[in-house]
C-alpha cells in the first residue's frame, strides 16, 4: 500500500510538473515562433550540406566525406528522406562562397525567432536590435555549425582509418549515435545561455540543454516508428512537396521541444519580477 501511495505521488508530481509545459505549447504565439523556425531550418539546411561537403573535401577525398554525412543523414532522417537527400548531395570540389552567405543569412533568420521566444520566457522586456541580433547569430552560427562539422570531421577519420574493414559501418554508426546526445546538449546549453538578451543561470540551463539533447535523440527513434504512416500521409496530401513538408514538421517538433525546455528552465525564474515560493516549489519537483 505504501508503494502505491509512493508511485501515485510520484506520478502527481510528474504531472503537475509538465502541467505548466503543456499550457505553454497551447499558446498561439508559440506554435507561430516554432513555425518560423521550421521555414527558415528549410531554407538553410541544403546550403548548410553543401557548406559541409565543400568544407570537409578541403581535409578528406569525396567518398569518406559523403560517407560520413550519409551515416549523419540516415540517423538523423528517417530512410526514405535520408537517401533522397543523400542522392542529391552537391558534388563540389571547393568551398561556395554564395553557398555560404546564404547559409549564414537563413540561418540566421532562425535565431531571430529563438531570441524573441526566449526573451519572453525569462520575462526580458527588450529584444537585441537587428544589428545585435545578427551578431549574436553569426557568432552562434559559427560556434554551433563548427560542432557540427567537428562531429562529421571525427566520423570521417573513423570511416577512412576503418577502410576496408567490415567493422568500419558499426563503428562509425555508434560514434555518430554516442556523440549525438552530448553534442545537442551542448549547442543548446550555448543557445540558451547565450541567445536570449540577458543571462539566464547556468543552473538552470544546464539541465534544460541536457534533458531535452536526450529528448530530441528520443524524436529520432518516436519518427522512425511512425515514418510509414506519416511518410504516406505526406505523399498523398503534398505530393512533390513531400520532402520539403517532411523538413517542416520535422523541424517543428524539434522546436517545440527546445521551446519547451526553455520554459521549463525558466519557471520561476524571471527577469521581470521577483521569483515567488510556489513557482520555485514548481521548478523542484520537477526537477526531483
Amino acid at each position: 500500500m505504501l508503494e502505491y501511495s509512493e508511485t501515485y505521488g510520484l506520478a502527481t508530481r510528474f504531472f503537475r510538473a509538465l502541467a505548466p509545459t503543456f499550457r505553454y505549447w497551447m499558446r498561439t504565439e508559440v506554435h507561430v515562433y516554432a513555425f518560423s523556425i521550421a521555414a527558415n531550418v528549410l531554407l538553410s539546411f541544403f546550403p548548410f550540406l553543401i557548406v559541409s561537403v565543400s568544407l570537409s573535401r578541403i581535409f578528406f577525398d569525396y567518398t569518406t566525406t559523403v560517407t560520413a554525412i550519409d551515416f549523419a543523414l540516415h540517423d538523423y532522417f528517417p530512410n526514405v528522406f535520408s537517401q533522397f537527400l543523400h542522392n542529391n548531395l552537391p558534388q563540389r570540389q571547393s568551398p561556395e562562397v554564395i553557398s555560404m552567405v546564404l547559409l549564414l543569412f537563413t540561418a540566421n533568420g532562425i535565431f531571430e525567432p529563438l531570441e524573441v521566444a526566449l526573451n519572453r520566457v525569462w520575462g526580458i522586456p527588450e529584444n537585441r536590435s537587428f544589428l545585435r541580433n545578427q551578431l549574436v547569430s553569426l557568432a552562434l552560427i559559427f560556434v554551433c555549425g563548427g560542432l557540427a562539422l567537428l562531429s562529421l570531421g571525427f566520423a570521417a577519420i573513423n570511416h577512412s582509418s576503418l577502410s576496408g574493414n567490415r567493422l568500419s559501418v558499426w563503428t562509425t554508426t555508434f560514434f555518430l549515435k554516442l556523440a549525438a546526445a552530448p553534442l545537442a546538449a551542448v549547442i543548446l546549453l550555448l543557445v540558451y545561455r547565450f541567445l536570449p538578451n540577458g543571462r539566464p543561470p547556468l543552473k538552470r540551463v544546464v539541465p534544460a540543454a541536457i534533458g531535452v539533447g536526450l529528448l530530441l535523440e528520443l524524436l529520432k527513434y518516436v519518427v522512425a516508428l511512425l515514418w510509414p504512416w506519416f511518410d504516406g500521409k505526406l505523399l498523398r496530401e503534398y505530393g512533390v512537396f513531400r520532402y520539403s513538408a517532411t523538413l517542416i514538421f520535422l523541424a517543428f517538433f524539434a522546436s517545440m521541444l527546445v521551446l519547451a525546455g526553455a520554459e521549463w528552465s525558466a519557471r520561476g525564474h524571471r527577469f521581470d519580477r521577483v521569483p515567488s515560493a510556489a513557482d520555485e516549489s514548481i521548478v523542484e519537483e520537477g526537477a526531483d
